[in-house]
């Protein structure tokens, strides 16, 4: 957002904050939500660069396309567990998905 609209919008009375603060999240609640948002990057990423389709990547999971698009989409019924067997299955170290929870490529 540039400058302009970000002062305007302070000059009628909106304040600029964080997701966590808005939704009132804890360190360790906010933490949770960006290893997720991590994993579920990364996945997609490594689906994509493998040219797999997410009913591929079920099959190779013993899952359904459609828990595919959920860990996609950051649906938080998908267990952390289940999105890094998958990036394991899909070829990834421990390392490499310890480098996405750390924000690395």
């Amino acid at each position: 957002m540039d400058r302009a609209t970000k002062e305007r919008l302070r000059k009628a009375g909106f304040v600029e904050t964080s997701v966590a603060e808005f939704l009132g999240l804890t360190p360790e609640e906010e933490a949770l939500v960006e290893a997720r948002v991590a994993l579920t990057r990364k996945l997609k990423q490594v689906r994509e660069e493998q040219g797999l389709t997410q009913a591929q990547v079920a099959k190779l999971i013993g899952s359904s396309q459609s828990r595919v698009a959920k860990m996609e989409a950051t649906d938080r019924t998908v267990s952390l567990d289940l999105m890094i067997r998958t990036l394991f299955q899909l070829g990834l170290s421990p390392k490499q998905v310890g480098r996405a929870l750390a924000g690395s490529p």
